[in-house]
């Protein structure tokens, strides 16, 4: 029973960083209608950004403002010189210069760091306190609440969640309607990088160091975790992102850990099968 309940609760703190990255990644789907492959690419640099600063100053939170400074600007740059020229492109050209952008970002990041594992400090203790669950964990469980309320009000209940979501879905309707929808697809690459810049910041600490590949396994536990709940959920990037920690601690705890990679798949094709658009999927009217 200590080990089942010291695995869920690791799983839950896990669970939570997924969170936090799957809700940059709905951002982005639900102001562009476009999954950016390059997320965590680019969150990594911004780490790296983080790590220079506070290596020069000695201060974290010098360096954790400088991340998430430095990711908003990252975002607008990537959507205006990259994105933007694919938007009204087939869905196979995004996802390509995608790819090729993380690999550019990733090869930068070797040639100016090296491809060796550097420490990137927690701001709090990782040492458990009770039932192992440690005061970073905590700090990350109020990051993740605070993310989903601010995002759920963003689109449900003001006026610029409304334009992006439009811009997204009825982008010649929106123009119509006199929303500059090109300001609304930057903002929307700007707000979802420097989510998954913060979300960057949460996972590395918990990792084996900062890297240029850092991210790639949070990345596809994140993206299992944006489809699990509903890549137009907010909620449901929380509740993917919490499923698939629990998931993955206990078949490392109890099977092995060379078996969660499986683990995700299955649970990704078992909710694709089940319900195609998330556990959180709105229902789509009928069309007569």
């Amino acid at each position: 029973m200590d080990r089942f309940l010291f695995l869920s609760l690791d799983g839950l703190s896990r669970g939570a960083v997924y969170a936090a990255f799957a809700l940059a990644l709905v951002l982005i789907w639900r102001g562009t209608r476009v999954v950016n492959f390059a997320q965590g690419a680019m969150a990594v640099a911004t780490v790296y950004l983080a790590y220079s600063v506070s290596s020069a100053t000695g201060s974290y939170w010098l360096g954790f403002a400088s991340a998430l400074v430095g990711a908003a600007l990252l975002g607008a740059v990537v959507e205006v010189v990259v994105a933007r020229r694919v938007h009204d492109a087939p869905p196979l050209n995004a996802i390509v210069v995608a790819i090729g952008l993380v690999l550019l970002m990733q090869a930068v990041l070797g040639m100016v760091y090296t491809n060796e594992y550097l420490a990137f400090p927690a701001p709090f203790s990782q040492t458990a306190v009770v039932f192992g669950v440690s005061p970073y964990d905590l700090f990350v469980f109020a990051v993740v609440g605070v993310l989903l309320v601010l995002l759920t009000v963003l689109f449900t209940r003001t006026p610029l969640g409304l334009r992006m979501r439009a811009s997204a879905f009825a982008p010649e309707v929106s123009r119509l309607l006199g929303v500059d929808v090109a300001l609304m697809r930057t903002l929307g690459w700007v707000l979802a990088a420097v989510v998954g810049s913060l979300a960057g910041l949460l996972v590395i600490p918990t990792e084996l160091g900062l890297h240029p590949t850092a991210m790639d396994d949070i990345f596809v536990a994140a993206f299992t975790a944006a489809v699990v709940g509903g890549l137009d959920s907010p909620l449901g990037a929380v509740v993917g992102g919490l499923i698939v920690g629990v998931l993955l601690s206990w078949v490392g705890g109890y099977v092995r850990s060379d078996a969660t990679p499986l683990a995700v798949l299955v649970l990704l094709v078992g909710v694709l099968l089940v319900r195609p658009g998330g556990l959180f999927a709105a229902p789509r009217a009928r069309k007569v």
